[in-house]
């Protein structure tokens, strides 16, 4: 649905030349929840907007749906961007309209008028669970209320991709928790292709069937989110991922313990491979750290634990032979 080849910008200033994208490859899949992070000033955000033109790009070129974005003329490029809806972190809404003008607004702008218009106002309402507010205006809302007339108004027009940048990042947690629970279900209900761009690596964790991993203007790591997630390979994943996560103290380790990192995916999530294993080759394990959690809704576990006492090489093999993936920690 998104192609991304060589895509290069610089902005210029007195103060000089800054690279936010130095040479960008990236490809997005019809109906997929596409992740993007990063550190502050990585370039997620200006990739974003290379995607509908916001930014137009210094080199490369951008692909939506087979249509090459940084070719079209002013007229192309607005007739592009009705298929591509896009939400921000501060919601951007008209505050002096209603709630049901503001998701009417892009029709407006398309020429749409009469019964149409209000037909596709209500039917948004409805789904976005906004049907009692049509008429109050932006202040009168509650800041997932907001977020929910920005989606409204972003799918006014029936896009095929659907933008978010840090479309969370101004919410609290249960909030940002309804707001993904929504965005999944529209990827799910309509087929939308969404590009999140996002700081929060729960965010990506919850919805995002795949992630790049941004780093000064470069993608460092991309890839099925539950491997970059469990297995990064990249020294700033690894960090964005410890980031919240306590470390396990050291000096609790037995002398001439061998210490291993132990993922286990889906059901044996849940399973006793680990006692099963250590009872099976007589070797003891303390648990140094660990959690159970899901990656878009796909159980795993992490543990790091420390065999002593019995033949820990032999542990590791019987783990291996069970599907366990076993790594030095």
């Amino acid at each position: 649905m998104i192609r991304l080849e060589g895509v290069t910008k610089r902005f210029r200033s007195a103060a000089g030349e800054r690279t936010a994208l130095d040479g960008v490859d990236l490809e997005i899949a019809a109906g997929d929840v596409f992740g993007v992070v990063g550190r502050s000033g990585a370039g997620k955000s200006t990739l974003v907007r290379t995607i509908n033109r916001l930014e137009r790009p210094d080199a490369g070129r951008v692909f939506v749906d087979g249509q090459e974005i940084t070719a079209l003329d002013a007229a192309g490029l607005r007739t592009a961007r009705r298929r591509i809806g896009m939400i921000f972190q501060h919601f951007n809404l008209l505050n002096a309209k209603t709630v049901a003008e503001n998701v009417a607004f892009p029709l407006r702008l398309e020429g749409r008028r009469g019964g149409d218009v209000d037909r596709r106002v209500a039917e948004l309402l409805e789904r976005l669970g906004l049907a009692e507010h049509g008429r109050k205006h932006p202040a009168q809302l509650s800041g997932g209320q907001k977020q929910r007339v920005g989606i409204a108004r972003a799918l006014a027009t029936e896009p095929k991709v659907l933008l978010c940048d840090e479309a969370t990042s101004a919410l609290d947690p249960e909030t940002t928790e309804d707001i993904l629970t929504l965005l999944d279900q529209l990827n799910r209900e309509l087929g939308l292709t969404i590009v999140l761009i996002t700081h929060q690596m729960e965010v990506v964790r919850r919805v995002c069937d795949r992630v790049a991993v941004m780093k000064d203007g470069r993608v460092v790591e991309q890839g099925a989110t539950a491997d970059v997630f469990l297995h990064p390979h990249h020294e700033t994943t690894r960090a964005m991922l410890a980031e919240g996560e306590e470390a396990f103290d050291a000096s609790v380790v037995p002398a001439g313990a061998r210490l291993a990192k132990l993922t286990f995916r889906g059901a044996a999530t849940y399973g006793p491979e680990l006692s099963r294993v250590a009872r099976s080759v007589g070797v003891d394990y303390s648990i140094l750290s660990g959690r159970i959690s899901r990656i878009r809704g796909e159980p795993y576990g992490q543990l790091t634990v420390a065999f002593t006492g019995g033949d820990a090489e032999a542990a590791v093999a019987r783990l291996t032979e069970r599907g366990v993936r076993v790594e030095a920690a």
